[in-house]
């Protein structure tokens, strides 16, 4: 296994490490990481990282865990999201090798998601084998805002992280508020679908839910606690939920058709709502900052009376703010629509 100092090998390096280390920043699960003086090539673990890195430092951001497509080029810098592909180190099916990272020559590792102890001893030993400083962020959407401050001290972009933190702020407390006095039984029981057929969804508490129990909608899925599951039709039928929300351009655009799903409360209403997923996905897929706009969204669904304001508005300046570039009319309706 390659190390770095193997390849910054020469005198020369070791003269220049000293320098280097000017600073340490204690990540989210209290881990002393010690940072170089200039950060300017950062590598992202997983995707909440990338998306993350991309809203504070597009500039620092070295590739993208999957190369992204066209469509979601279209809003985004043309330059960076046309950055190549290096894989993950952690999460679903992690495809980068330690040395295909050291090869990068990142002057930090970024993962943003669980801190429990699984990715704490990940995240020793890639920078024990590596000596490249690696960082684990809290990736729950309470932490959005201290996350993106964190990002900030670390990659020494302070005014920047800080401008986005105090718009998850904002946002978080103006819809907090508003629903804080909507009775509980005035509140919508909602399922979330995703998959083709819609019979997978988020446990109580899962991180793919957290928008929706957020709002304090009642997740039917609620009485297990977990991640994601794969449930029943029949189930879903004794929930009987009044809001589907799903991902799943198929399973939206089918439901309303399907015998099986007849009878559920929500199709009858006509009240199955797609998430816009342009650049990224709304509610999740993956859970970064891009749950943000998403939460607005879905105030709106589940409160309309509560959430007045012109989600094409707040779309076109989030991605404004977020995203770096500003949408045209043509470009909201077609993120609004869900289609790829």
């Amino acid at each position: 296994m390659f190390t770095r100092r193997t390849l910054l090998a020469g005198s020369a390096a070791l003269l220049v490490a000293p320098a280097a280390r000017a600073a340490t920043v204690t990540d989210a699960a209290g881990r002393t990481i010690p940072i170089p003086s200039t950060v300017s090539r950062v590598f992202p673990a997983g995707p909440p990282a990338a998306i993350l890195l991309y809203t504070v430092a597009p500039d620092l951001l070295l590739g993208w865990p999957r190369a992204n497509r066209p469509d979601e080029c279209a809003f985004m810098l043309p330059d960076i999201c046309k950055r190549p592909e290096v894989g993950r180190l952690t999460g679903r099916g992690n495809t980068a090798n330690l040395e295909a990272v050291l090869a990068l020559k990142p002057d930090l590792i970024l993962d943003v998601g669980s801190t429990s102890a699984t990715f704490v001893s990940l995240a020793e030993r890639v920078q024990k084998q590596t000596s490249i400083p690696y960082a684990l962020l809290d990736g729950r959407f309470a932490a959005t805002a201290p996350t993106l401050r964190k990002v900030g001290e670390l990659i020494n972009r302070h005014a920047e992280a800080e401008a986005l933190a105090a718009y998850a702020e904002q946002t978080v407390t103006t819809i907090k508020t508003r629903i804080e006095t909507i009775p509980p039984d005035q509140r919508p029981r909602v399922y979330y679908a995703r998959g083709p057929r819609g019979l997978e969804t988020g446990l109580g508490g899962s991180i793919n839910v957290e928008t929706i129990e957020f709002l304090g909608a009642r997740n039917v899925a609620a009485e297990r606690q977990g991640g994601l599951a794969l449930v029943s039709i029949e189930q879903v039928l004794v929930w009987n939920p009044d809001v589907i929300v799903t991902i799943d351009q198929d399973f939206a655009a089918n439901v309303r058709n399907d015998p099986q799903w007849a009878a559920v409360a929500a199709v009858r209403a006509g009240r199955v709502h797609l998430s816009p997923k342009l650049p990224f996905g709304w509610v999740d897929f993956p859970p970064s900052v891009n749950r943000l706009i998403g939460l607005w969204w879905l105030a709106k669904i589940l409160y309309p009376a509560q959430f007045p304001e012109d989600i094409q508005a707040l779309t076109r300046d989030f991605y404004t703010r977020f995203y770096h570039m500003t949408p045209s009319d043509a470009d909201i309706a077609r993120v609004l629509a869900g289609r790829d």
